[in-house]
């Protein structure tokens, strides 16, 4: 008795996973299928537009100097945290910048750049700020402050530069528009860039 009830067990089991197996092929041919062209891959990734991939935070040191007339000096010294974001532009890729062929998406983009600098307020400090002693009579550039931090913005770009952010943005972007992409089925993209 025991030995029946193991094969007709056995059997129905083999029914169900037979009626499983025709389901999914029945529902795979009803399946609605995805045209996949130049067009719609634009229209899926061009949203990102100003695609920011990579933040840097940067400390920096920044000195300036500016000599008086006739004689003497006035210098500033900041103690300066900045942010740097790198990335790519979405926005202006047109049609002829992806190629759809035989499922293998090449998509050609813009070179990654530096999309914004900036000083955070709340942590740059004035650390020290003089003028030469022997010219009491010379007065304070009010403006000097400001032209360190703008001096300071660069000099946080040029470091961020020297770090390798735009290697790090280009390989950001091809990820993230890799990641975009996988959830509409596409697996394979390829990048290029043009300036």
């Amino acid at each position: 008795m025991a030995r029946f009830i193991a094969i007709v067990s056995t059997l129905c089991l083999i029914c169900l996973l037979i009626g499983i197996v025709v389901y999914l092929r029945v529902s795979r041919e009803r399946s609605v299928s995805v045209t996949l062209d130049s067009a719609a891959v634009i229209k899926e990734i061009r949203p990102l537009n100003e695609l920011v991939t990579v933040k840097y935070g940067i400390e920096k040191v920044v000195g300036m100097k500016e000599d008086k007339s006739p004689v003497g000096s006035e210098s500033i010294l900041l103690l300066v945290q900045g942010k740097v974001l790198a990335g790519v532009d979405l926005a202006e890729l047109k049609p002829d910048d992806v190629i759809v062929n035989r499922g293998v998406v090449n998509i050609r983009l813009g070179q990654p750049h530096i999309q914004e600098a900036f000083i955070d307020e709340k942590n740059t400090k004035v650390w020290d700020r003089s003028i030469t002693w022997w010219t009491p009579w010379v007065s304070p550039d009010v403006d000097l402050e400001h032209k360190a931090r703008l001096q300071a913005i660069e000099d946080i770009k040029k470091a961020a530069l020297d770090m390798g952010i735009l290697g790090e943005a280009k390989r950001n972007a091809e990820m993230d528009i890799r990641g975009v992409l996988r959830a509409f089925g596409i697996e394979k993209v390829e990048f290029g860039y043009g300036t």
